[in-house]
């Protein structure tokens, strides 16, 4: 058996488990979807937002991309939140790290990886913001979980500095923003950071028209 046709059957295993326990599950699946969480993860194989969380279907919105950005000429993450957060309306968005990140690695290096370069240079931003105190850390692996660490925070900013948030802070007083790093070492997620609707951030940032 090839591996895409064991996805396949795991799949029809996996449906007729859940009819089995919810013959009804489908049928609401297929009605509508009302999460209260919207999940900006990395796309590590390793971390699904589903599985480390425990949820089922239809709790957690998810957007997934290399090393977990938020940045503000990324149309892609910018639909998702509007529509995250002025269509579905959620309570919360997590933007969850993971210690050890592939994408935070090559960040700190200067090896030339081609067309994710651009990509990265984000991330190299926010280690050049925090360089000294990135630095003074010795051991190599807690250099880099401690940049996973202050990404996620930077990302989280990121997050508030969107008229998309700020505007829905305004009118609706949520989202609520959260950064969690998870380990892959233990499985356990870290919350590090928490903005609460209407948190204020460095004021030229802040829009006054919304």
């Amino acid at each position: 058996m090839k591996s895409y046709e064991k996805l396949l059957l795991e799949n029809k295993a996996w449906a007729a488990e859940k009819l089995l326990d919810d013959p009804k599950f489908f049928q609401r699946m297929a009605s509508d979807q009302t999460p209260e969480f919207l999940w900006i993860g990395c796309s590590d194989s390793r971390v699904p937002a589903e599985d480390i969380t425990g949820v089922q279907p239809g709790e957690i919105f998810v957007h997934r991309n290399i090393a977990n950005m938020v940045v503000h000429t990324d149309l892609n993450l910018l639909s998702v939140l509007e529509y995250a957060v002025n269509v579905l309306k959620v309570k919360h968005i997590i933007v969850c790290g993971h210690y050890g990140c592939g994408g935070v690695k090559a960040a700190m290096t200067r090896h030339s990886l081609g067309i994710i370069n651009k990509w990265l240079r984000n991330i190299k931003d926010v280690y050049r913001i925090h360089r000294s105190e990135i630095n003074e850390i010795d051991d190599n692996e807690q250099r880099t979980n401690r940049l996973v660490e202050l990404n996620v925070m930077e990302q989280v900013m990121n997050l508030a500095k969107t008229s998309i948030v700020q505007s829905a802070w305004s009118k609706n007083q949520r989202p609520h923003l959260h950064g969690w790093v998870y380990g892959l070492k233990d499985g356990i997620l870290n919350p590090i950071m928490s903005m609460p609707p209407g948190t204020h951030i460095d004021e030229i940032y802040e829009y006054d028209d919304l």
